[in-house]
Order: C-alpha cells, then sequence, then structure tokens
C-alpha cells in the first residue's frame, strides 16, 4: 500500500495522474449500434435502461426535460473510467519504459539510482529511491522537451508496448460498454469531452484515435511551459513544475474554463472524480452523474474504498445517498474489453 503511495507522489508532481503494430492499425471502434439495442456490451438492466431513459427524455423535443443540442454536454474521466488503471498508471509505465529508451545516451545511469533499478527492473529498487527518486523519473522521461517531441514518443511507446496482465496494446485496454456510451450519446448530439487527472499532452498523443474525441475535447493536468524559437522553429516546451492539477476541486474548474457550461452527463470512477459530478448536479437541465465501480476481480480487477490507485470512498457514499448511477462492472457489463470480441 505504502509503495502505491509513493508512486501517486510522483504523479501529483509532473500533473498526470488523475500510472509491434503501426499504431494508426490500433483505433478502437465501438461495435456497430442498432435502433433495438444501442448498447449491446451493456446487460438488460436498471443502469443500461436508466441512460436510455436519460437520453431520449433530454432528446425528445417539446417535452419540458428537452435540452438544446449545444446543451448536451458530456464529460468522463480516463483513468479507470474509459481504460484500465491497474495494476499502475499507464503513463507510470511510460516513464518507465522511457528511461530505457533514453539509457544509451546516459551510460551513467548503469550505476546511479533510481535508473539503475529501473534498467535493471527491479522495481523494488526503484521504490526504494523514494519520492526524490520517482520524480526524477518522472522529470527526465516527460519534461525539458517540446510538445510535439514528447507526443511522438507516446505515439511510438503506444505502437510498441503491451499491458502486462493482457498482453494488449494499452489503447486496447479500454473498456468497450464506455465506447459504446460514447458513441451513442454522440449519436444523440451530446458533444463528449475528456476530462482527467491525466496529462493532456499525454492523453492527446493517442486519445482522438482510440475514443474519437478530437484534441480540443481533452482537458487534463498540465505543466509549465515556455514557448522557443530558436533557429525560428517555434515551439512550446514542456518544463518541470506542476501548472495546473485537473481533479478534485481542479475538474469542475476545468470544465468552466475550457468548456465554459455544465455537464448533463458525467462519468468517473473515483472520489477524484466526485466534484465533477457534483457540479453536474447542479446543473438546471436534467442530469446523469455515473460513477464506475471496480467489481470484477476476475475479468478486471475489484476495488474502491481502500485502492491507492483509484479509491472510491466519499463518491461511492454520495452515489448511494443521491440515487446516481453506478455501474457495476461484474453485474452491467457483459463485455470489458474489447479484445474479448
Amino acid at each position: 500500500m505504502k509503495k502505491y503511495r509513493i508512486l501517486l507522489a510522483l504523479f501529483v508532481f509532473v500533473g498526470i495522474i488523475s500510472c509491434k503494430e503501426d499504431l494508426k492499425s490500433l483505433p478502437v471502434q465501438p461495435k456497430a449500434l442498432t435502433v433495438s439495442d444501442p448498447l449491446p456490451s451493456w446487460n438488460d438492466g436498471k443502469t443500461k435502461n436508466d441512460i436510455i431513459a436519460f437520453v431520449k427524455k433530454v432528446t425528445t423535443e417539446g417535452t419540458e426535460d428537452f435540452v438544446p443540442v449545444e446543451d448536451r454536454i458530456a464529460t468522463f474521466d480516463n483513468d479507470g473510467t474509459l481504460w484500465a488503471e491497474q495494476p499502475l498508471y499507464f503513463q507510470l509505465f511510460y516513464a518507465l519504459d522511457q528511461i530505457k529508451v533514453m539509457a544509451p545516451e546516459h551510460p551513467e545511469w548503469k550505476t546511479t539510482e533510481p535508473f539503475k533499478s529501473v534498467l535493471e527492473n527491479d522495481m523494488e529498487g526503484v521504490l526504494k529511491s523514494g519520492k526524490e527518486g520517482l520524480v526524477k523519473i518522472g522529470i527526465v522521461s516527460s519534461t525539458n522537451v517540446d510538445v510535439e517531441t514528447f507526443k511522438e514518443s507516446v505515439k511510438q511507446w503506444m505502437a510498441t508496448a503491451k499491458h502486462p496482465r493482457f498482453d494488449q496494446p494499452y489503447s486496447k485496454v479500454v473498456y468497450q460498454p464506455m465506447l459504446e456510451l460514447l458513441d451513442y450519446l454522440k449519436a444523440n448530439g451530446f458533444t463528449n469531452f475528456i476530462v482527467s487527472g491525466g496529462d493532456i499532452d499525454f492523453m492527446r498523443a493517442w486519445a482522438t484515435e482510440t475514443y474519437g474525441i478530437p484534441s480540443y475535447q481533452i482537458v487534463g493536468s498540465s505543466l509549465k511551459s515556455a514557448f522557443d524559437n530558436t533557429d525560428a522553429k517555434a515551439s512550446i516546451i514542456r518544463l518541470p513544475a506542476e501548472e495546473f492539477a485537473d481533479r478534485g476541486d481542479g475538474k469542475p474548474i476545468a470544465i468552466s474554463k475550457h468548456i465554459g457550461k455544465k455537464p448533463i452527463l458525467a462519468a468517473g470512477n473515483s472520489d477524484g472524480d466526485l466534484q465533477m459530478l457534483q457540479y453536474t448536479d447542479s446543473n438546471k437541465y436534467p442530469s446523469i452523474k455515473m460513477f464506475v465501480h471496480h467489481t470484477d476481480e476476475v475479468r478486471e480487477w475489484a476495488y474502491d474504498r481502500n485502492s491507492p490507485i483509484g479509491g472510491l470512498n466519499e463518491g461511492l457514499d454520495e452515489a448511494i445517498a443521491k440515487n446516481w448511477t453506478i455501474a457495476d462492472m461484474k453485474n452491467d457489463w457483459n463485455t470489458i474489453f474489447p479484445f474479448e470480441n
């Protein structure tokens, strides 16, 4: 438990918390929607029925619950809501792998911690370096580089790296039911946004191809940056300091600043998403607030209240008390990942 809290400290610092195919061949497409069943990976039951009833209600003209297209805003957390976040946040896996990519240019790392342990795949050794060591890994792997170079590095990693449990590209360790929900909402005039604690540049490198959400509809945590026009090659440099943390109270603030309207649908999976759902709950229009609840220890993982990654405690209590929507993975989803099909 303690070692994962150390990992979280690193990603608070670099602003990304909320952890051999060509990338172009990897986009995950939702199943084709049908009139009879727009959400085929969702089991029939209250959760699915509530979602469909809500969409019908807010899109039926001439009723008191009708919501104009321009106000049909939906916001989604990413880690643990649209794709998996266990056993570590995926950007942490990227950071560790990036150190190995950079190692040939740094022979001193063979004898210098925490890099020595990273190169030797000694996670215990990495953790023994403490917060200071993990911060070094985050800084070296993700900062003092221009945004486009960083994105290209992420794209290359996404094209080759595979999840340690599922042996699938990380862009496929996404939730099929949520892909269907995104597509269903879009077909009904909603504008989908990602509002995540993850690093905004990291997500923009791959999320558009994976989710079909344009980069300008992706909101995340961000580092401080600087403009550089050396040799007339204008670029933005990622600096080793956090500028904005898009988690907790930061999420509704980011929605206000970047979107300018309250959502009528918001989905998250942890206490870091609670304030976004509370903000949605205050909308003058009808709204749906949903937590993805990780309850399937066989097909995915089961965790909530005491998890150092994706902890859901206060949010779960409030969702139960206010009768918000709780998507129970084990009971509500007949399929979790696209590669199961």
